[in-house]
């Protein structure tokens, strides 16, 4: 038996939500930035106006769209809507840079039912470029239409996207300190997203305290690209990536793009 694919229906749902929160981004981004006051989220992080009104827009979108989809949301956190599947969404990942109109933001959203490892729809929508890349399991990865993978490691020509600031653990830095060219954009949805389009070797994220480290919220979308797109999900010091779909559990995480590139890392004490 073949592995469990996601329907076409299921990917235009999401393509649609993803277009309506482009919308209501570019509404608010209109509004003064003052205007866009700072809470607290359901996962404990501060959260602007900005991804409430996201994720209300969201929370419309599948009342319209007529799907009984539980969600697990970056704000709201766990919300019964009487499914067996999952909508694990954040609404704007890339919030800092959206406030700043920084142009590096996503609404990202997968599809499944308990685990990463059991996703079947993800779609990453750039909420400033308005490009999508989706995938859907067992059938590839795709930007805009045009089929994604992952690029070939060239020792000496890495360039590795890494998760840099106050809460990077010295191995994050040691790791960028290893590749020729590192970039920190500041979502991690997009920042999969350019390994599985084959624009990056990897993107690293590794943080303390613990409770700094990603989500399932975060990751799940990219995971999911990057696995259609010939590459793979790591985490460090246990092997390959996978979670419950929840909010309880955080983790550093290796996305990479040539199994090359990771044995060499390991070998060097990277991650």
């Amino acid at each position: 038996m073949g592995p469990e694919r996601g329907s076409s229906q299921e990917l235009e749902t999401l393509v649609r939500i993803g277009d309506a929160v482009e919308e209501t981004f570019r509404a608010a981004s209109r509004s003064p930035r003052q205007a866009r006051e700072v809470g607290m989220g359901a996962s404990g992080n501060p959260t602007a106006e900005l991804d409430r009104a996201a994720e209300a827009r969201v929370l419309a979108c599948l009342e319209r769209e007529g799907v009984s989809w539980n969600l697990l949301s970056e704000e709201l956190g766990f919300v019964d809507r009487g499914g067996e599947d999952i909508l694990v969404v954040d609404p704007v990942d890339g919030s800092h840079n959206a406030l700043s109109d920084i142009p590096s933001a996503t609404v990202s959203l997968a599809l499944g039912r308990e685990r990463l490892s059991d996703l079947r729809v993800g779609v990453v929508h750039d909420l400033f470029l308005g490009r999508t890349h989706w995938a859907l399991r067992g059938q590839g990865a795709y930007l805009d239409g045009v089929r994604m993978s992952t690029r070939t490691w060239r020792p000496g020509q890495e360039l590795l996207m890494v998760n840099l600031g106050a809460n990077a653990t010295p191995r994050a830095h040691r790791a960028a300190a290893s590749v020729r060219r590192v970039r920190a954009l500041g979502c991690a949805s997009l920042e999969m997203a350019l390994v599985a389009q084959g624009a990056s070797d990897g993107y690293f994220s590794d943080n303390e305290p613990g409770e700094r480290n990603l989500r399932v919220t975060d990751m799940a979308a990219g995971y999911l690209l990057v696995r259609e797109a010939g590459g793979g999900v790591y985490a460090p010091g246990s092997g390959p990536l996978d979670l419950p779909l929840d909010l309880t559990n955080r983790t550093p995480l290796l996305a990479w793009g040539d199994p090359r590139f990771l044995e060499q890392g390991r070998q060097e004490g990277r991650w």
